[in-house]
């Protein structure tokens, strides 16, 4: 069945009236499929994904570096920043009080006044004044402008919130990833060792075999070519193993010694996290959900960029005591005030007000198209991890039977040769069979686990799947 995904209907104006109010403008993003093309039942969503691995190593590593990692804390501190940003846009909805305390000291000359000193110079007056007030400033918002900048504000630190959420996400998945590809190159290191002493075992025999007449010298020489193929690859694996780990101590901010601890073999892939419908990913993924803050975020600003062009009203007030006496601050009979109300409507301002609304209508149109691509982008992960699951677990499957099947000819095969039934090059080649079956099926392993972390990310997270008919909620992270 065709389908079609209609990933963006923004509300043209997003919602004014609701902006005038403080309240976020209505988002419509998606409407169109259904359901996956490789559908499944519904769980609700598991907070820590990497915990369905059971292994409590990688729950350890994974938790040191979402507290120690650069990427993680330079996120942390944009999402302070957006914070900050948001309680100071805030605070212009509130009227700004100060308070001021003064004194002055001031000589006036009396020049034009017929009064003389003995020297006949004008006479001079000293006064001394101080003072004490409370000073209020209030902007009326009467169209809802600095609401619509506060909202943009905390539309943003949300967003930032959410995009350190995807930042540790990113990161653990990075972790692990590293994590199962050290404990592959381990896995196939161990294998590589022993098929070296199989090998060394085999190469003892033929010669044995070929010193005594009983087999040809190429059997001979064969075999030590192939344990020496063997030790050359086994030098390869060790060198994979080594580079991994220190990737891995890298990452984890420890020296990179290659000597980090982890298990001798990969683990089970666990069942495969079930997905909801396709519209459930907008309310999952922090990238997506960063992405519609930004959307409401250049809304709200460009509301407050037209209301801009309106008149702004505001209020001054100053109340306080001013006498030539300091003592005099705490009798009322010194007291003094003001108010003020001011209305200005711009008229000319070089076009700057006008521009800035074009700018943040711009600006919106780009977040609206952010939005839409990273959407698309969202659903595509989805679907390839999906489709990947199924194909990754038949290839698994499938090198699992033929590295059990080339083992059991290889065995065949040497005895076969022991009797004189079958020639050396019959072992030969199941020995290379059976080398590059196994080592096939530990890497397959591995990518499986590899996609798993990938649909985890795509899906914006994990699933309980004993819980198949829950209804899906966001992360609380």
């Amino acid at each position: 069945m065709k389908r079609r995904l209609h990933v963006l209907t923004i509300a043209s104006a997003l919602a004014v009236t609701a902006c005038a109010s403080g309240a976020p403008p209505h988002v419509d993003v998606y409407s169109g499929a259904q359901e996956w093309g490789t559908p499944t039942p519904v769980a609700p969503i598991d907070d820590h994904w990497w915990e369905s691995f059971g292994d409590a190593r990688l729950n350890a590593l994974i938790a040191e570096v979402q507290m120690e990692n650069p990427r993680v804390l330079r996120a942390a501190a944009r999402a302070d920043q957006a914070q900050a940003q948001a309680r100071i846009a805030g605070a212009a909805r509130w009227p700004q009080l100060s308070a001021g305390l003064g004194a002055a000291k001031q000589q006036q000359s009396l020049a034009g006044f017929p009064l003389v000193d003995a020297g006949g110079r004008a006479t001079s007056v000293e006064t001394h004044n101080v003072g004490i007030s409370l000073n209020v400033v209030w902007e009326a918002d009467l169209w809802g402008r600095i609401a619509a900048l506060d909202g943009a504000a905390q539309e943003d630190f949300l967003a930032s919130a959410e995009n350190l959420r995807a930042a540790r996400q990113s990161m653990a998945a990075q972790t692990a990833k590293l994590y199962f590809a050290t404990i592959e190159a381990r896995e196939q290191l161990e294998f590589a060792q022993r098929t070296v002493a199989a090998l060394e075992e085999t190469a003892r025999q033929v010669g044995d075999r070929a010193d005594a007449g009983v087999a040809s010298p190429t059997d001979k020489f064969l075999a030590i070519a192939n344990l020496e193929t063997a030790r050359a690859g086994l030098r390869q694996r060790s060198d994979a193993y080594q580079q991994s780990a220190r990737q891995l101590e890298v990452l984890l901010g420890d020296y990179p010694a290659g000597q980090i601890a982890t298990p001798d073999v990969l683990p089970d892939a666990p069942p495969p996290p079930p997905a909801g419908a396709p519209a459930d990913l907008l309310a999952r993924r922090p990238d997506l959900i960063a992405a519609e803050k930004a959307v409401r975020a250049a809304g709200l600003r460009t509301y407050a960029a037209q209301r801009a062009l309106l008149p702004s009203i505001s209020l001054t007030g100053s109340a306080g005591r001013l006498s030539s006496d300091l003592s005099d601050l705490l009798d009322g009979d010194f007291s003094v005030w003001s108010i003020a109300h001011q209305a200005v409507q711009p008229i000319f301002q070089g076009g700057r007000l006008r521009a800035n609304v074009v700018l943040s209508d711009a600006r919106q149109r780009e977040a609206v198209e952010a939005y839409a691509e990273a959407t698309l982008t969202a659903f595509a992960e989805v679907e390839s991890a999906l489709a990947r699951e199924a194909l990754l677990a038949a290839r698994e499957a499938s090198l699992a039977t033929a590295s059990k099947a080339a083992t059991e000819a290889e065995r065949i095969a040497y005895h076969r040769y022991a009797q004189g039934v079958a020639p050396f090059l019959t072992v030969l080649e199941s020995q290379q069979r059976a080398l590059d079956t196994r080592s096939a099926y530990i890497a397959a392993r591995r990518q499986r686990l590899e996609n798993r972390i990938d649909l985890h990310l795509a899906l914006g997270g994990g699933f309980d799947a004993s819980n198949p008919g829950a209804a899906a909620s966001p992360s609380s992270e």
